[in-house]
């Protein structure tokens, strides 16, 4: 659906901070939400090549399909993409598939916010996503799964079903996943999160499909050395190899994640995804030392999570506080976006020894009747 979308909109700069594709997913997200256009020049800046790609363009459509947006600019390396949303009526039943191996994670991000709040009680949304399932530059499915999906749980009650119905790997996707996404009729609870209490246990899976199961052990016993050789009791560690069946699967490729359960419910993960240039070894070991270095800071979310759930303090009500490592780029693009968009206030306190703690006093968003800023 296209239109002329021209006055009044919210500008948002393509090209600051990470100057990447998460500008787009929150910025898109939240206009969605909050009913407000949005106009972003200077898509993807950063990158080579900049504008959109086609995941990038398939998460667009996804999102505007929830809230019956109008668009400009949605299609393969443009450089620009306004947003007009309309109005968000639940629950879906859709389906995105960018035709690559772009991520599903990245389609879930986009649409998830969209898709959580109702001024009244309806069935969960469905979605099927399609494409890569662990991906390079994105966060594997196991990681949504297993770290992202079970805080959204704890924290904000969210019970949202994951299920892999084939694995697509880089660097050819053809993966699907579909998703269950139950609605609220208030807003989300504040977090408090600031004391991660003592590593009671470390899971993972080393995972391949269409290669030899060797890969998969290869890549566990290489994470299972960095950790014991770091300290890690043996007692502790249940990493699992796992290799799919072509039904299960789709193409040739690998992973791995491992994640480290803490006494007061924190997951912080490490991972690392297979390529044909690298040897099982050194995916292994780079899981494992990123996992390592989360766990240094003592911190209570990992860096990948402290990016994701930035757009949610925001929406929620009241003050969250949380604990984590050293910010990265996207936390603080994030971050940016939220306040342009939301009106949210965060505050960082950097601390000496390496860990930030982020608060935010989030604007308690719930429904209201279907108004749309005037353009």
């Amino acid at each position: 659906m296209t239109s002329t979308i021209a006055h009044n909109l919210v500008h948002i700069d393509g090209s600051f901070g990470e100057g990447g594709g998460q500008i787009l997913r929150n910025a898109v997200a939240l206009s969605a939400l909050l009913s407000k256009p949005i106009s972003i020049p200077n898509v993807r800046h950063n990158r080579k090549p900049p504008g959109l790609r086609k995941q990038h363009e398939a998460g667009i459509i996804l999102a505007a399909a929830i809230c019956s947006a109008e668009t400009e600019g949605v299609h393969l390396s443009s450089t620009s993409v306004t947003f007009k949303p309309g109005k968000i009526e639940l629950p879906k039943i859709l389906t995105a598939d960018p035709g690559t191996a772009g991520s599903t994670t990245l389609l879930l991000q986009v649409s998830l916010p969209c898709l959580l709040f109702s001024s009244s009680p309806t069935p969960p949304s469905q979605l099927t996503l399609r494409g890569g399932t662990n991906a390079i530059q994105a966060p594997q499915i196991d990681y949504t799964q297993h770290v992202f999906l079970p805080f959204m749980k704890r924290h904000f009650g969210l019970d949202i079903a994951l299920n892999i119905i084939r694995r697509g790997y880089f660097p050819k996707g053809g993966g699907a996943v579909f998703c269950s996404v139950p609605s609220l009729t208030k807003a989300l609870p504040p977090v408090t999160l600031t004391e991660r209490g003592p590593v009671q246990l470390i899971r993972g899976e080393a995972r391949v499909g269409g290669l030899p199961f060797i890969i998969a052990e290869r890549m566990r016993n290489a994470a299972c050395a960095i950790l014991l050789a770091a300290g890690v009791s043996s007692a502790i560690i249940r990493i699992d190899a796992v290799r799919e069946t072509q039904e299960e699967a789709f193409g040739s490729g690998g992973g791995i994640l491992v994640f480290a359960e803490t006494g007061n419910g924190c997951v912080i993960g490490g991972s690392s995804v297979s390529t044909k240039s690298r040897d099982p070894e050194e995916i292994g070991k780079e899981a494992a030392e990123e996992l390592l270095r989360n766990l240094r800071h003592d911190g209570c979310v990992d860096e990948h999570l402290q990016d994701q759930i930035i757009i949610f303090i925001a929406l929620a009500k009241g003050h969250s506080t949380i604990k984590t490592g050293p910010l990265t780029d996207h936390t603080i693009t994030a971050i940016k976006i939220a306040e342009q968009m939301t009106g949210a206030t965060f505050h960082l306190q950097q601390n000496p020894s390496g860990f930030v703690i982020i608060s935010c006093d989030g604007i308690g968003y719930t429904p209201s009747p279907h108004k749309i800023d005037k353009i």
